[in-house]
C-alpha cells in the first residue's frame, strides 16, 4: 500500500504540473491592460476539456497521437496569437490580423535590427524560436500526462470538473477567453478580406475629375507635404510634451512671419497609432481610408490616382523624399512620383542615428540641393518624410550650420553621442523624455528650413502634419488618433482655405477642426483648383 502511494505521488505532481502549464497558457492575456490577477485567475474551461478528452480516449487508440498533435498545435497557436496581440496593442493599439499583418514581421525585423544591430536581432529571433520550441515540447509532454490518466478513475472526476467549470462560467468565474480569441481572429481575417473587396469598389468611384489640369490656384508655386514621424495631438496636450512643443511651434510661427508667411492649424485623424506610417501617407494621398495592410495592398492594385500623380499631370514635378526607404520600393510606382529619392539617393555619408538613417536637417538639405536648386526646373510638389522622431529616439540630433552639412559626416559625433537604445528603453520615463526632444528637434528644423527658403518667390505652400500618434505608453492616450496639421504660405494662398475655419497660428486650439486623413485629397484639390488671383485679374477686360 505504501509503495503504491509513493508511486502515485510523482504521477500526481506531473498531473499538477501539466495542469499548471496549460492553465498558464490559457490564462495568458492578449492585451497589456488585461494582465491583472482578477482576469487571469478565472478557471479556463478548455483545460477541463483537453484533460478530459485525452483521459477518456483509450491510451493505445490510433486517435490519441492525432489529438495530442491538435491540442499541442492549438495551444502553440494561442501563444503566438496572444504574443502578436500583446505586441500590436502595445505599439499600434489594435490586435493582430492574419489577413494583412504578416508583412509586419519584416517591418519588425527592420526596426529591431536598425535599433539593436543585426547580431542582437538575430539573437532575439533565435532566443524566441528556441523558447517557443521549448514551450511546445512541454505542451506535448503535458498532453502525454493527460493521456496516461486512467479513464476509469479520472473520467468521473473530470465530468464533475466540467460541471463545476460550467457553473463557474455562469457566475463569471470561469472563462473560454482563449477559444473566443481564436474564433475572433478567424472572423476578423474573413472580415478583412471583405473590407479589401469593398475598398476596390470604393477606389473606382473617384469624385475628383482628372481629365484636366488641377490645382490652378497653386500654378507655378512649389508645394511641400511634410510628414513628421509620430507627431500626434498628445505632443500638444500631454503635460510631458506640451510646453516644449508649443515653444518649438512658436519658433516655427516666428520663422514663417520673418519669411512673410502665415500659418493656419487644425487636426487630422490618422487611421492608426504607433506605427505603419505608410497607411497615413496612403490615406492622405489616395483619398481612401487605409487603416490596414490589406486595404493598403488593395489601394496599390486599384485605379485610384494619388494626389502626387494628379499634381504631376497638372504641371508639377512630383518628388518623394524617403530617407527611411532602404531597399527596393515597388509600391512607389502606384503613387505616380516623377522622382523618388530614397536613402541611398540622398547622398548621406554620415553615421545613422540607430534606426534613423539620417537626421531631418540633412534630409531637407539634400532635398534643397538635389531638387530645389536645380536650374530651370518645374515647380515641385514634394512629399517629404522626416524620421528623426521615430523610435528609438536616441541620440537626438542637433541643428548645425546649413552651409556646413555637406555629405552629412558633420553629424558623426552626434550619432555617437548619448545613451544606447538598450539603456534608454529600460526606463519608460527616459523614453518619453527622448521622444519629446525628438519632436522639438523636428519642428525647429522645419522652422529653420522655412527661414532659409524665405527669399523664394512665389512663396511655397508648406503643409506640415504628423503621420500618427506615438505608441500609447508614450502618448498617454489610448483612444485619440489625431495629429496636428499646419498650412504655411503667404496670406493670399491661405485665403483659399478660409472656409475651413482653421485656427490662426501654429498651435491649434482644443476646438480646432478635425478631419479624417482620407478627406484631405478632395478638400485640398477643391480649395486650390480655382485659378490664381493674378490669372483671374489678367483675364478681365480693360
Amino acid at each position: 500500500m505504501r509503495a503504491a502511494r509513493q508511486a502515485e505521488r510523482p504521477r500526481l505532481l506531473a498531473v499538477a504540473a501539466a495542469c499548471a502549464l496549460v492553465f498558464a497558457i490559457l490564462a495568458m492575456p492578449a492585451r497589456p491592460q488585461d494582465a491583472v490577477l482578477a482576469g487571469m485567475a478565472r478557471f479556463p474551461v478548455e483545460l477541463a476539456l483537453i484533460a478530459g478528452l485525452l483521459a477518456a480516449v483509450p491510451r493505445n487508440s490510433s486517435v490519441m497521437p492525432v489529438l495530442r498533435v491538435i491540442f499541442t498545435g492549438l495551444l502553440g497557436i494561442a501563444i503566438l496569437v496572444k504574443c502578436a496581440d500583446l505586441g500590436l496593442y502595445a505599439s499600434l493599439s489594435r490586435p493582430f490580423n492574419f489577413a494583412y499583418d504578416l508583412p509586419l514581421l519584416h517591418a519588425g525585423w527592420m526596426l529591431a535590427s536598425g535599433t539593436s544591430g543585426t547580431f542582437a536581432a538575430v539573437l532575439y529571433l533565435l532566443g524566441g524560436t528556441l523558447a517557443l520550441a521549448a514551450v511546445l515540447a512541454k505542451i506535448w509532454w503535458a498532453t502525454g500526462v493527460f493521456a496516461r490518466l486512467s479513464a476509469r478513475r479520472t473520467v468521473p472526476m473530470l465530468a464533475i470538473l466540467l460541471i463545476f467549470a460550467a457553473a463557474l462560467a455562469l457566475t463569471g468565474r470561469a472563462s473560454t477567453a482563449t477559444s473566443n480569441l481564436l474564433a475572433t481572429h478567424v472572423s476578423a481575417a474573413r472580415s478583412a478580406q471583405e473590407q479589401i473587396a469593398a475598398l476596390e469598389v470604393e477606389a473606382r468611384s473617384d469624385d475628383v475629375a482628372d481629365d484636366r489640369p488641377l490645382l490652378r490656384g497653386l500654378a507655378g508655386r512649389d508645394v511641400f507635404l511634410v510628414f513628421v514621424e509620430s507627431y500626434g495631438r498628445s505632443t500638444l496636450e500631454n503635460p510631458l510634451y506640451a510646453a516644449p512643443t508649443k515653444s518649438a511651434l512658436a519658433e516655427l510661427e516666428q520663422g514663417a512671419e520673418r519669411a512673410g508667411m502665415d500659418i493656419r492649424s487644425a487636426y487630422m485623424t490618422a487611421p492608426m497609432v504607433g506605427g505603419q506610417s505608410w497607411l497615413a501617407h496612403g490615406s492622405v494621398l489616395s483619398g481612401l481610408w487605409i487603416d490596414s495592410q490589406g486595404r493598403y495592398r488593395a489601394m496599390l492594385a486599384s485605379s485610384r490616382r494619388s494626389l502626387m500623380a494628379l499634381a504631376s499631370d497638372s504641371g508639377w514635378q512630383s518628388v518623394a523624399i524617403m530617407p527611411a526607404i532602404t531597399m527596393a520600393w515597388p509600391e512607389g510606382s502606384y503613387f505616380g512620383y516623377d522622382r523618388i529619392l530614397a536613402k541611398d539617393d540622398l547622398g548621406y555619408r554620415g553615421l545613422p542615428f540607430n534606426w534613423v538613417t539620417m537626421p531631418d536637417q540633412y534630409t531637407l538639405s539634400a532635398f534643397e540641393r538635389l531638387v530645389l536648386d536645380e536650374p530651370e526646373r518645374l515647380p515641385v510638389f514634394a512629399e517629404i518624410a522626416l524620421i528623426s522622431s521615430h523610435a528609438p529616439w536616441t541620440p537626438i540630433p542637433q541643428l548645425v550650420d546649413w552651409d556646413a552639412i555637406g555629405d552629412g559626416t558633420i553629424f558623426n559625433d552626434q550619432a555617437r553621442a548619448g545613451d544606447t537604445p538598450e539603456t534608454v528603453w529600460r526606463d519608460r520615463d527616459r523614453v518619453r523624455a527622448q521622444f519629446g526632444l525628438s519632436i522639438d528637434y523636428a519642428l525647429r528644423t522645419i522652422a529653420s528650413f522655412i527661414e532659409r527658403r524665405s527669399q523664394e518667390r512665389p512663396a511655397p505652400l508648406i503643409v506640415v502634419l504628423g503621420d500618427h500618434q506615438p505608441a500609447t505608453f508614450v502618448s498617454g492616450d489610448e483612444e485619440n488618433r489625431d495629429v496636428p496639421v499646419h498650412f504655411i504660405g503667404d496670406r493670399a494662398t491661405l485665403d483659399s482655405i478660409e472656409s475651413w475655419s482653421f485656427d490662426e497660428g501654429a498651435v491649434p486650439g482644443p476646438g480646432a477642426p478635425v478631419w479624417r486623413m482620407d478627406r484631405f485629397r478632395k478638400r485640398f484639390i477643391d480649395a486650390f483648383d480655382a485659378p490664381a488671383q493674378e490669372e483671374t485679374e489678367s483675364d478681365e477686360p480693360a
